[in-house]
């Protein structure tokens, strides 16, 4: 028997119109939608992160036009019976997938068991190749219990390690004007960025639970975007955060209010395209406990996890190397990892073309499938050291510098028209 759901969804029905509306802001005044005790499992259904704008089909114009001030739609937030600030909410992340075929109804897809990787435009959201890749595509992902397959991207084939992009308990009002604070000051050095340094709280579409009135309009023009992570987890994007993973995180407010979304069926570290990951609709399976007095204790300012036992484990990997040397300048930058991992990317992304993907097939690939990104070196002055790990199984053909590649160039990702 699975476990009772505490927060449900339906895959009709846009965020604010849901029977019990969760919220895609952050702030400590969106009332629990419910409760739970220390020790209990209870099951949170989720929506995709855009609230369902995202079409199983075979044109990238939804991602290009996506509206990102709805996102991320979150469920939640759960109170934890007993939870106080400064106290470590303990997570453990049971199991995790899509919806069944036939348990739900999508509004953009004939089935509930597929994600999607968008590579997002430059001028709405862009990616960590913005520069390189400014136009919007996307691939969609067929999802087959626990492996993945797109007709956006054939001859790949990998086993997805599930997650929650997004996860965190409510900041305290406190917490809360020190983001705002210092996220203002970040965009006011370069207010017409495109994209921009940082996104403010923004009142239109906002979804802030059941408050209403006076409260509501306090909490919109007050509340913080969900795009970061922040000293709470939210959008952190590990992909190791899977099934089997224990989670510790700061509690900043009474009941410790919970909330969850942006679920993944796959993703490569960095989940570099902006939308890099398999995104998906689905559930979660949790568990909670409580450490008293835990942040003081154990000295946390962000949130730890221990890692899970039942991840796929590849053995054989391309490894991909980056300097921190500007690629189009030949400028040399002293111990920057961020260049050094474009140049590691763009680097893999160069020899896979050479074995009969697109630039754009190469790049979500290294989104979506689980490659590992390590800082190998900080120290060895002036250049850093970043290296990408690509896994060899994961491919249909063979990839290896051995012999001359031969294989022709086979589908492509969806477009915008």
């Amino acid at each position: 028997m699975p476990p009772k759901v505490v927060f449900e969804v339906d895959l009709t029905k846009p965020w604010p119109e849901q029977p019990v509306p969760g919220h895609n802001r952050w702030h400590p005044d969106i009332p629990p939608v419910a409760s739970v005790k220390p020790g209990e499992v209870f099951r949170v259904e989720c929506q995709e992160w855009t609230d369902g704008q995202i079409r199983n089909d075979d044109s990238a114009n939804d991602v290009r036009d996506v509206d990102l001030t709805r996102n991320h739609v979150l469920s939640g937030p759960i109170a934890v019976e007993g939870a106080e600030p400064g106290d470590l909410l303990i997570v453990d992340i049971l199991d995790l997938g899509p919806f069944p075929h036939g348990t739900k109804t999508p509004h953009n897809s004939p089935t509930t068991e597929w994600g999607y990787t968008g590579i997002f435009a430059k001028v709405n959201g862009g990616g960590f190749l913005t520069d390189y890749f400014p136009d919007a595509y996307k691939a969609i992902w067929d999802l087959h219990g626990t492996t993945c397959t797109s007709r956006h991207v054939p001859g790949v084939r990998f086993v997805g390690i599930a997650h929650p992009g997004l996860i965190g308990c409510a900041p305290s009002h406190e917490l809360l004007q020190e983001w705002n604070r210092r996220e203002a000051e970040l965009i006011a050095t370069d207010p017409n960025r495109v994209p921009p340094l940082a996104l403010p709280p923004l009142e239109k579409n906002a979804v802030l639970g059941t408050l209403k009135g006076p409260e509501f309009e306090r909490a919109a023009r007050e509340a913080a975007r969900t795009i970061p992570p922040r000293e709470h987890g939210g959008n952190c994007d590990i992909k190791n955060l899977t099934r089997g993973s224990r989670c510790y995180f700061p509690v900043y407010v009474p009941g410790a209010k919970l909330s969850m979304g942006d679920l993944h069926f796959s993703q490569g570290d960095g989940e570099i395209t902006f939308c890099g990951a398999i995104e998906m609709a689905g559930w979660i399976d949790l568990h909670v406990d409580l450490i008293k007095g835990g942040v003081a204790k154990y000295g946390i300012t962000n949130p730890i996890f221990r890692s899970s036992p039942y991840e796929p484990r590849y053995t054989n990997y391309l490894v991909f190397e980056g300097i921190s040397v500007d690629e189009r300048t030949g400028k040399q930058l002293y111990l920057d990892a961020t260049v050094a991992m474009r140049r590691a990317c763009l680097n893999a992304i160069e020899y896979l073309k050479k074995f009969g993907y697109t630039a754009e097939q190469a790049y979500i690939i290294l989104g979506a499938a689980p490659i590992e990104v390590r800082v190998s070196g900080i120290v060895d002055i002036p250049n850093a050291c970043v290296t990408l790990y690509l896994p060899t199984e994961i491919f249909e053909r063979p990839i290896l510098p051995e012999e001359p590649p031969t294989a022709p160039t086979s589908g492509q990702v969806a477009r915008a028209t």
